[in-house]
């Protein structure tokens, strides 16, 4: 056995304390059965034993929790359903129980990329943005990597707390209020003239499949991100984002070399993207970024928000670069979701 398959093999169990050191019990419980129960499912376990890639930066234990959390909330088997509903704690009954009778269906979903659309990233973005625009006084043109739903291009859209500063559309009924640590952002507005992101499979809020499956990436254990979830899905039905069928890399080039408008900053934001891209392709994207940064005036400025891991998977971190200076900023260490914020400004 080499040790990609000893890697993989532990991956549920690595992700359940991740899932324990955020505040989230509940999910890590259900990854911890998972293990202890994956031979009652064999199509599953020899997809996560033969996973070809990094297991980690394929997202592969939220890949399975999602889907044991879907079959949940369809209410089918009642043990599991019971379990999610903490009308009983025998987590290796329930789990062990779903993975028997909807192995087929389990390994499925696992096959497909991950779609989280995580609306409390948009509090990061946000205050990133504010920074931008006390850099440059200007309003914002953006252009999202790996939208899915395009609910984070309605950013603007949405109410913010930020450590007391309060930002964005104040009666949204979309409020993104993370734990604040540091201090607290200037204050400016987050006003945007444009907004447009890619993905290789956008998606609809408006289909209810879409809407399932979002909402089952959510950790079952914080139904307050579920809840922001389906009023950012209402919104978007409202305000549909405007999202293109491609790939990152070829479509960022693209934008970028179309003609900017004078007193617009145009910026390039991605969240919990770039590892999921081919190495040839962050490569593209970057060399993308950096070729139009090198073109930017202070009429027409360039700014690149990242929401990312660390290389080490260890931390997520907000950057800004601001052209023509090409200066970057660590900006704040964050949680995944977005649930806190550490402020560095």
């Amino acid at each position: 056995m080499n040790m990609m398959v000893l890697s993989v093999e532990g991956e549920l169990r690595r992700q359940a304390r991740v899932a324990r050191r955020l505040g989230s019990p509940f999910v890590a419980s259900v990854l911890e059965a998972g293990h202890r129960q994956l031979g009652r499912a064999p199509r599953t376990e020899a997809l996560i034993e033969s996973w070809p890639r990094d297991p980690s930066a394929s997202a592969l234990a939220m890949r399975f929790n999602a889907a044991l959390h879907c079959l949940a909330r369809r209410g089918e088997l009642e043990v599991l359903r019971g379990l999610y509903a903490r009308e009983h704690e025998d987590y290796d009954g329930a789990i062990g129980a779903a993975l028997a009778a909807s192995d087929d269906f389990i390994a499925g979903w696992m096959e497909n990329t991950p779609q989280t659309n995580e609306v409390g990233r948009a509090a990061a973005i946000g205050a990133a943005l504010m920074a931008a625009r006390h850099r440059f006084g200007l309003p914002f043109e953006l252009f999202e990597l790996g939208s899915s739903c395009g609910l984070n291009l309605n950013l603007a859209r949405y109410g913010y707390d930020l450590g007391g500063v309060i930002a964005g559309e104040e009666h949204s009924p979309v409020q993104v209020v993370p734990l604040w640590t540091g201090p607290a952002p200037l204050p400016a507005p987050i006003e945007v003239a444009a907004a447009r992101g890619v993905d290789l499979n956008p998606l609809d809020a408006g289909d209810l499949a879409t809407r399932e499956r979002l909402l089952s990436y959510v950790w079952a254990d914080q139904p307050g991100r579920a809840r922001r979830l389906e009023r950012a899905l209402d919104l978007a039905l409202r305000h549909p984002p405007r999202i293109d069928r491609a790939d990152a890399a070829s479509w960022l080039a693209q934008r970028l070399e179309e003609p900017q408008t004078d007193g617009l900053c145009r910026v390039v934001f991605h969240s919990m993207v770039l590892q999921y891209l081919t190495a040839e392709d962050r490569q593209s994207v970057l060399y993308a970024i950096r070729t139009a940064g090198a073109r930017a005036t202070e009429a027409r400025p360039l700014a690149w928000i990242s929401f990312e891991w660390t290389p080490t998977r260890s931390e997520v971190h907000l950057s800004l670069t601001c052209w023509p200076s090409g200066e970057t900023k660590r900006l704040a260490t964050c949680h995944a979701y977005g649930n806190w914020i550490d402020w560095r400004g």
